[in-house]
C-alpha cells in the first residue's frame, strides 16, 4: 500500500494518491481505520420516544454492516447495544417495538433494555455464569439536540469532530427541527465515497456546475473555515439579503447575508443548515467505486422551503453525481496519479486528504 502522506502546507502539496480510490485493498482497510473508529449518525431521538421502545438498525448497512439497537430503558436511558445474543448469535430484535424486555426467539435468553443479561432457561450446570459477557455489549451513544450518533471502536471523543459546528449554530432552536421523510431522499452513486466528499468540500466547482446555485450564491465570498482536527465549515453568502438567515447579534456571523451553513464531519457527515431547517447528508461507502448518499431533511419553517440556496436540492445532487461519477472514471487512468491544489479555493479538500492520510497511514 503506497504512502498516502500530504504535505501540510496545501501550496506545496499533491492530492492524496488516486489508488485511494480505486484500491479494494485500501477500501476493506477504510472500514476499520476510518469507520469503524469514528462517529458515525444514527438518527433522530424520536426513533425511541418512550420507555420499552426498541429500534433495531444496521450501521453502514453493507459495509460496516453492524447489526445494532437503540432502545430506551424503564429509567428512560437512550442506549445503543449489540442487537447480536450473546448465546450463539441469534439477531435479537427484528423489527422496531415496544418490549419490557429483550428476548432471543432462538433459546429464550432474556436480556434488560440496557443490554444487562436477566435469565437463561436450561443454564443451571454451566459453571461462573452468568458473567459480564452473557450482557449484550454497549456502544457509546453521542446525542446533540434531536440527534443521535454511535462508534464500535471510538478512538477520539465526539466533542473533536462536533464542537464546532455545535457552537456556530448554537443559537438556533434545533429542538424545533422535524423529521419530514417526504422529503428525504437516497442516492446511489457510481463514484468513492471520498469523491463524493471531497466534491462537497470546495465551492470551486459551482460556477462551472451549478448555475442555479452560483445565481444566489456570491462565489467571490464563499469562504472555508477549517475546524481542527475533523470538521470544517463552508459559508454560502447570498448576493442580496434575500432568503438568509435572520441572525442574532451572539452569532459570530451577524451582519452577514448567510444563505447556507455547509458543515463536514468527518469522515462521512454533512450538516447542511438553510433558512427553512437541516439537510443532514450521509455517505454509505458500497464498493471501491460506488457509494450510496442519504438525504435526510428536517424541517425548521416551511415557509422557506424551495427558497435561496436551500432550494433544488435534487437537482444539485444530480449535478454533483454526474461529476463525481465522471472523477471516478478518471482516476482510474493509468496517467492519472496526483493533482494540486488551489490554494484560495481546496482548503478543505486539503483538510480531508490529510486526514485520511492520518487514519489510514497508521
Amino acid at each position: 500500500m503506497p504512502d498516502f502522506s500530504v504535505d501540510p502546507d496545501i501550496a506545496k502539496a499533491k492530492t492524496i494518491d488516486a489508488e485511494f480510490y480505486t484500491s479494494k485493498y485500501v477500501f476493506e482497510q477504510c472500514r476499520e481505520k476510518i469507520f469503524a473508529t469514528s462517529w458515525q449518525f444514527i438518527g433522530h431521538q424520536e426513533l425511541v420516544k418512550e420507555p420499552g421502545d426498541v429500534y433495531p438498525f444496521t450501521l453502514l448497512s453493507g459495509y460496516l454492516d453492524e447489526p445494532l439497537l437503540l432502545t430506551k430503558d424503564k429509567t428512560g436511558q437512550s442506549n445503543v447495544l449489540s442487537n447480536v445474543c450473546t448465546h450463539r448469535g441469534n439477531i435479537v430484535a427484528e423489527k422496531a417495538c415496544k418490549l419490557n424486555n429483550l428476548r432471543c426467539r432462538y433459546h429464550g435468553r432474556l436480556f434488560g433494555l440496557d443490554g444487562k443479561f436477566v435469565s437463561m432457561p436450561e443454564f443451571k450446570e454451566v459453571e461462573n455464569f452468568p458473567s459480564k459477557d452473557d450482557d449484550l455489549p454497549a456502544l457509546p451513544l453521542f446525542k446533540w439536540s434531536n440527534w443521535l450518533f454511535t462508534s464500535l471502536n471510538p478512538v477520539y471523543p465526539p466533542e473533536l469532530f462536533f464542537r464546532d459546528m455545535i457552537e456556530r449554530v448554537s443559537w438556533m432552536p434545533l429542538h424545533q427541527f422535524r423529521f419530514q421523510p417526504e422529503l428525504s431522499r437516497t442516492f446511489n452513486v457510481k463514484g468513492n465515497w471520498a469523491l463524493y466528499c471531497e466534491n462537497y468540500l470546495e465551492g470551486f466547482h459551482i460556477p462551472f456546475v451549478h448555475a442555479g446555485l452560483n445565481a444566489v450564491i456570491d462565489f467571490g465570498e464563499y469562504a472555508t473555515e477549517l475546524f481542527f482536527p475533523y470538521s470544517s465549515l463552508q459559508l454560502g453568502l447570498a448576493r442580496n439579503n434575500e432568503n438568509c438567515f435572520d441572525l442574532p447579534a451572539s452569532s459570530p456571523d451577524y451582519g452577514k447575508n448567510v444563505a447556507a451553513y455547509y458543515f463536514w464531519v468527518f469522515p462521512n457527515m454533512m450538516f447542511n443548515f438553510y433558512p427553512w431547517g437541516l439537510s443532514v447528508n450521509v455517505v454509505e461507502p458500497v464498493s471501491v467505486g460506488e457509494c450510496r448518499v442519504r438525504f435526510l431533511s428536517y424541517v425548521w419553517d416551511e415557509t422557506k422551503l424551495e427558497k435561496g440556496a436551500g432550494s433544488g436540492l435534487d437537482k444539485v445532487e444530480m449535478e454533483d453525481e454526474e461529476i463525481v461519477e465522471n472523477v471516478q472514471r478518471g482516476v482510474r487512468s493509468r496517467f492519472y496519479q496526483h493533482g494540486r491544489y488551489s490554494v484560495t479555493r481546496e482548503q478543505g479538500t486539503h483538510h480531508f486528504h490529510r486526514i485520511l492520510a492520518e487514519f489510514i497511514n497508521k
